[in-house]
């Protein structure tokens, strides 16, 4: 399922939205197949920068349009919705899949494992496009990993751009982890007659 923009950008803070870039492991985050190794980097970025297609850009190698994007966040993250910019002349990604919190995913696991979701994508050269995932799956997101198995026909496929539209949980567990705590008893509250009389009598 995808649904495009219905508002003027410049009116709507869409950068806000798609704020999950700031919450990527970028020191972590890899790619299986790039023809660049490190690449992969590149295509996280701020949603206002999301249609810049002059630098650098995750490609494959090629003849072998196979991707397959490791994405770890710095905490747990819900994800809402995904935007996928890919490349011209056939090079944009035509299906996208996804698993949730499993590291070290290769190629062969990707086709043998059943993803959380799938999707059919468009060409999204103007990224107005974005996917909606099915949301209660997408909780608790420690780390996504993002399989694309074919393009439209190109040699190599290209991604400019990958944003996750959500929400950082990390906060909110804190705050739980606070409350929680400052509720438990203090061991020191609790005294137990252990003097004058020695001790409570047993219950007869």
């Amino acid at each position: 399922m995808s649904c495009t923009h219905d508002h003027s950008c410049e009116e709507h803070n869409c950068s806000s939205d798609w704020s999950l870039y700031k919450h990527i492991d970028l020191s972590k985050a890899s790619a299986l197949n790039e023809s660049v190794p490190g690449s992969v980097k590149s295509v996280f970025k701020a949603w206002e920068q999301r249609l810049e297609t002059s630098g650098d850009c995750l490609e494959s190698n090629d003849d072998d349009p196979e991707l397959l994007v490791f994405i770890p966040f710095t905490s747990d993250v819900k994800i809402k919705s995904i935007s996928v910019v890919g490349g011209a002349e056939g090079t944009s990604p035509s299906k996208m899949r996804a698993f949730i919190n499993h590291e070290g995913i290769d190629f062969s696991d990707a086709q043998n494992m059943q993803a959380v979701q799938e999707w059919e994508l468009a060409e999204n050269l103007q990224g107005v496009l974005e996917y909606q995932t099915k949301y209660s799956k997408f909780q608790s997101v420690a780390n996504l990993t993002l399989h694309f198995p074919a393009n439209f026909g190109g040699d190599t496929t290209r991604i400019y751009f990958i944003g996750l539209r959500g929400e950082a949980t990390q906060l909110k567990r804190d705050v739980v982890a606070t409350i929680v705590y400052e509720v438990m008893p203090n061991p020191s509250d609790h005294k137990t007659k252990s003097e004058g009389s020695g001790g409570f009598s047993p219950v007869e």
